[in-house]
């Protein structure tokens, strides 16, 4: 009886849409900070912080009519 490891992640080939599907599933935290200074004077500051997740139709729509 021969035994096989599985392939470490890092070997395998996902594809995209399943890689998008995997982090759409758990939800994806984006957080960055941009700052745009000229001689050591801040100018322009920019701080993102967004949450990107699927939603399932169990949830209710902000446009959807109320009864």
């Amino acid at each position: 009886m021969t035994v096989t490891r599985p392939t470490p992640l890092a070997q395998r080939e996902i594809a995209l849409v399943d890689l998008l599907d995997r982090l759409l599933a758990g939800g994806v935290v984006i957080t960055g900070n941009l700052t745009l200074r000229i001689a050591d004077v801040d100018l322009v500051r920019i701080d993102l912080n967004a949450l990107i997740s699927s939603v399932g139709s169990g949830v209710p729509s902000l446009w959807e009519e109320s009864p």
